[in-house]
């Protein structure tokens, strides 16, 4: 179980907590770029540390205030992310970390003065998950974080977390560790989400807080299919106990096939899905059967 906060913690008004904000780019969306950052720059409730990470690109015309850093490959959503962190332990005292997709924008000014509020509030709050909604105002079901994508309006504490608007505790990342980078894409906020619960922290999905981000689908990312197939088995072996594993991945085998994924799709899957099972990827450190049991109390047991 996590300590109980600091007195900066603790502050009811969350006016005393300091704020990274991590923007990953890979330099193809430079209008939408300036949009999330100038409505980051509005924010209320004191400013933030914002910091741009270029995936093997270079990064020009950005405001002033913000920090850059240009990687020198592209190393996936997980690793990049580490990378904004880390520059944010080097660089700034922050007390919570918010990630934002470089398409997504803040269409209200008290978002990161809410999530000041939710974190002085609760102690034990460790992840935040925005809710994602078109340019329309809906929400996708899977921009929803439970079984089904249900009630998407609804506040209320959930088993992982979105990964193109979410905020984390620091001191959750330094209890548990990193992204996983060899995932490079998808799943990884599952991995982290399930080793923050084991510990004891609270994951709540907020409906009042909002990023507006365009109507897309996941498998328009190139490495959508192997990594999907890949990174489930990869989840299992890593963080399920070993009596769950068969049955969290033959419910994701149904689930696939039940989706009638392309042709081309279903065999990349499927071999991504026994990339998975030939190929280790430490450590496993399974979590414990009581955080099953909590994850099964809050309507996701880790087997679907």
């Amino acid at each position: 179980m996590p300590e109980h906060a600091s007195r900066r913690d603790r502050d009811p008004r969350g006016e005393r907590l300091a704020l990274g904000v991590v923007v990953l780019t890979m330099g193809d969306r430079q209008r939408e770029l300036r949009a999330l950052l100038q409505s980051v720059a509005v924010q209320e409730g004191g400013p933030a540390e914002v910091v741009v990470l270029g995936q093997g690109v270079g990064l020009t015309g950005l405001p002033e205030g913000v920090a850059s850093v240009e990687l020198a490959e592209n190393l996936g959503i997980p690793g990049g992310r580490n990378a904004g962190i880390r520059w944010l332990r080097e660089h700034a005292d922050v007390d919570v970390v918010v990630v934002l997709d470089d398409d997504g924008l803040l269409p209200r000014s008290d978002t990161l003065r809410r999530v000041r509020e939710a974190f002085a509030e609760n102690p034990r709050l460790g992840i935040v998950s925005f809710r994602i909604v078109d340019e329309a105002g809906q929400t996708l079901r899977r921009h929803v974080p439970r079984l089904g994508g249900a009630r998407p309006a609804e506040s209320g504490p959930v088993t992982t977390f979105l990964g193109g608007a979410h905020a984390i505790r620091m001191r959750v990342i330094e209890e548990v560790g990193e992204f996983p980078a060899a995932f490079f894409y998808a799943h990884e906020e599952t991995d982290f989400a399930w080793r923050a619960l084991d510990a004891g922290w609270e994951i709540h999905y907020r409906a009042d807080l909002l990023l507006r981000h365009p109507r897309t689908e996941a498998s328009r990312h190139a490495v959508y299919y192997r990594n999907t197939g890949r990174n489930r088995v990869w989840l299992a072996k890593r963080r399920l106990p070993a009596l769950l594993v068969p049955l969290y991945l033959a419910s994701w085998a149904a689930y696939t096939l039940a989706q009638r994924p392309p042709l081309h799709g279903l065999r990349t899957w499927w071999a991504g899905f026994f990339e998975g099972v030939r190929v280790p990827c430490p450590p496993r450190l399974p979590m414990r059967w009581r955080t099953v049991w909590r994850m099964t109390r809050l309507g996701r047991p880790p087997v679907i």
